[in-house]
C-alpha cells in the first residue's frame, strides 16, 4: 500500500470516528448535567426539576398554586420558607 492511500485510509478513519462522537455527546450530555457537582459547572440546588418527571409535574402545581394565592398570604408564606432556611444557610454575604 502506497504512502498516499495510507494517509487517506487515516485520514478517513479519523473523521468517521469523530463523527461518530457528536452523537454519542448529544445524547449524553443531556443527563450528564445532572450528574456535575454544582461548584464543577453543574446544575444550583434551587434548579426547578426537569420537564416530563413528576416532579415537575408538582413544582408546576405548587408555582400555579401560589400565582393564585392572595398577596398577603404568599409573602407571609415567602418569609417563613427563608426564616427556616436562613437559619441554618451559614454565611452571611459581604
Amino acid at each position: 500500500m502506497s504512502t498516499r492511500s495510507r494517509s487517506l485510509l487515516i485520514l478517513l478513519a479519523l473523521a468517521a470516528g469523530l463523527s461518530g462522537c457528536g452523537t454519542v455527546n448529544e445524547k449524553l450530555s443531556f443527563g450528564m448535567g445532572d450528574y456535575v457537582p454544582q461548584w464543577a459547572g453543574g446544575l444550583p440546588a434551587d434548579a426547578p426539576p426537569r420537564p416530563g418527571t413528576p416532579q415537575y409535574d408538582a413544582y408546576l402545581k405548587e408555582r400555579e398554586r401560589k400565582r393564585l394565592m392572595p398577596a398577603a398570604d404568599r409573602e407571609k408564606e415567602e418569609q417563613a420558607q427563608k426564616g427556616a432556611t436562613g437559619a441554618t444557610s451559614g454565611g452571611a454575604v459581604r
